[in-house]
């Protein structure tokens, strides 16, 4: 039995499809790849106005993935207090803020070499 290979534009797009489905803000994608050393391909950042919305973005996004490509996350954390949860699929890390949270660690700032592309929600 084989695993079919994911491209990565097509989760890239599922994720985003997961996010909108909720009404997830202020998406970027911060594309990593011309960057060395980086733990992944892209980064996807947005945000929620409360933490049951981060929560509803966090399990939209897995829902969209897996019945889509039948995948799953590597890794997630955050869903305990969901101010900050991080959505792990290896070559793209999902980054799900509450607005203020994402103000505060800024974290776009941090990548500031990456490929910005912001969405229109």
């Amino acid at each position: 039995m084989t695993k079919n290979i994911v491209s990565t534009d097509d989760l890239l797009s599922l994720i985003i499809k997961g996010i909108e489905d909720v009404k997830g803000a202020d998406i970027q994608i911060l594309d990593l790849r011309e960057i060395e050393n980086t733990v992944c391909d892209y980064f996807i950042i947005c945000n929620g106005n409360s933490n049951t919305q981060v929560v509803a973005i966090a399990n939209s996004i897995q829902k969209v993935v897996s019945k889509e490509l039948k995948e799953k996350p590597w890794h997630i954390e955050g869903t305990e207090n969901a101010e900050w949860v991080l959505i792990d699929y290896v070559n793209i890390v999902v980054h799900v803020f509450q607005k203020h949270i994402r103000e505060y660690y800024n974290i776009e700032s941090l990548w500031g070499d990456a490929k910005i592309t912001t969405l229109s929600t």
